[in-house]
């Protein structure tokens, strides 16, 4: 049974623009566990992007009616406009490896015609072991769980 995706309609409208103009990210933190059936809450999703600032990326924001807002000296780079509310750009992954290496692991999650890049349960494990915040120390035990449990169930071991 696929996991149902917590995305509104202009939420997929946004990520399949970023697809379809072939960007390179990947959905990454809590959300992207949550995709991979970690009982986890989160109120936005990470979007860790190769290269901020392409052409691609804004062809496809423009496309939905969103756009990309460079950082600035008080704010970080942000997604805004049309279907990019709950979007949160992630400019670097401490304990991971560089984004390339990563992506190589990263699990696919179809939305329609398209594979969602989802930074992997274990990695993202690592994530928050290597950030040793307050916030991702309560995590570290569910998703120790989860990832347990995914191992041992073969229909979900598959989909990595």
């Amino acid at each position: 049974m696929a996991v149902p995706l917590p995305f509104s309609k202009s939420e997929l409208r946004l990520l399949r623009a970023l697809l379809r103009h072939k960007v390179r990210f990947m959905v990454v933190g809590l959300s992207a566990a949550t995709l991979q059936g970690a009982p986890v809450v989160t109120q936005d999703v990470d979007l860790w992007f190769e290269k901020l600032g392409e052409d691609s990326i804004s062809r496809a924001l423009m496309e939905v009616g969103a756009g990309y807002v460079p950082p600035s000296a008080h704010n970080p780079p942000m997604l805004a406009g049309a279907g990019a509310e709950l979007f949160d750009i992630v400019i670097r992954m401490d304990g991971l490896g560089a984004f390339a290496e990563e992506l190589t692991s990263c699990v696919e999650i179809p939305i329609g015609r398209y594979k969602l890049k989802v930074l992997a349960l274990h990695r993202i494990l690592a994530r928050k072991m290597a950030a040793n915040r307050p916030k991702d120390i309560l995590t570290i035990p569910v998703l120790r769980d989860a990832l347990a449990a995914i191992e041992t169930c073969p229909q979900r071991a598959k989909r990595r």
